[in-house]
């Protein structure tokens, strides 16, 4: 035989509740703004939906039988977790927890999304954030399948870029970093003629800072190295320059992060007599998909963090 399945509201809960609190239905009615007749009628109807008392009238108040007991256990939790439930939808509504994912190409990951970050976890440490730091075409894959909420890369021609909804930030400048101790480290300046025949590590073909290193060669009549290491891991890179002479092609960002304190991990920046910059970078999230209070919170911090004024002007795009 099917058993009836029991369904009270959370309104009748509160009132079982109260009554416990107080002792008298009349208190426990205007605590919740109700007239003393609606209480007891909505008792009675609880009772009888459970099917046996719940409070035993005594000449001072009212207080519960043995299944009124069970009962008020049972509702307490549930009440509890009505009450988490309100306060986790407001906390996700206010942008101060959630979950988000996004990512970043190297140079803007290093020097903005880490500040931005940490002023979001500041006052809402409970956000849960994943960042990943990968090329710019993983980068708008992942965007374009829904798996990040935001990225900060550069705009690919085999993307639609009527999809996105775009805001230029800034172009990257380039460092040539190497060991403390390298040969050229102290050299007040130095031609691309006196790098050429050193080993080089370099992120894969096509890569931004990789194309504007080849690009500045050539400009100068000049053929690519010709010893080169390919990988795309910053860990490798470091390790690499480490342990050898040789010479890697970074955004300005993470030079400094190697070469100044705290970190101070016994790299230098090669002096040249010109800037070597590439393409501006933007902050891209897809039209089709609104972004989660938490996302556009960090979204605009980023943008703050930045002091882009023309990023300023788009905060609440």
């Amino acid at each position: 035989m099917s058993q009836r399945r029991l369904a009270l509201k959370p309104t009748q809960l509160r009132l079982l509740d109260e009554i416990a609190a107080h002792g008298q239905l009349q208190l426990a009615a205007d605590a919740l703004a109700m007239t003393q007749p609606a209480a007891s009628r909505m008792l009675a109807e609880t009772e009888r939906q459970i099917g046996a008392p719940l409070f035993d009238r005594q000449p001072k108040g009212m207080a519960p039988t043995e299944i009124g007991r069970t009962v008020l256990r049972r509702a307490r939790v549930i009440l509890r977790e009505l009450g988490s439930i309100e306060t986790d939808v407001r906390a996700l509504r206010q942008g101060d927890a959630g979950s988000l994912h996004v990512g970043a190409v190297t140079g803007p990951a290093v020097s903005y999304l880490v500040s931005a970050i940490r002023e979001v976890k500041r006052d809402s440490p409970g956000a849960e954030i994943t960042v990943d730091v990968m090329p710019s075409r993983e980068l708008l894959q992942q965007l374009s399948s829904g798996e990040m909420d935001f990225v900060l890369c550069r705009i690919l021609p085999e993307f639609d870029s009527n999809d996105f909804s775009i805001l230029p930030m800034r172009d990257e400048k380039v460092a040539f970093i190497c060991r403390a101790a390298h040969p050229l480290a102290r050299a007040s300046a130095l031609t691309l003629t006196e790098l050429s025949d050193y080993e080089w590590i370099m992120q894969q073909r096509g890569a931004p800072i990789r194309e504007a290193t080849l690009a500045a060669f050539a400009d100068v009549g000049l053929p690519e190295p010709a010893n080169i290491v390919n990988s795309p891991s910053l860990l490798l890179t470091i390790a690499y320059l480490a342990q050898s002479d040789a010479i890697s092609p970074v955004s300005e960002e993470v030079a400094q992060l190697l070469i100044r304190p705290p970190v101070a991990a016994n790299f230098a920046a090669l002096r040249l007599p010109y800037d070597l910059r590439v393409s501006t970078y933007y902050l891209l999230h897809v039209k089709r998909r609104p972004l989660s209070p938490l996302a556009a919170r960090l979204r605009n911090h980023l943008i703050r963090s930045s002091g882009n004024p023309i990023a300023g002007l788009s905060q609440t795009d």
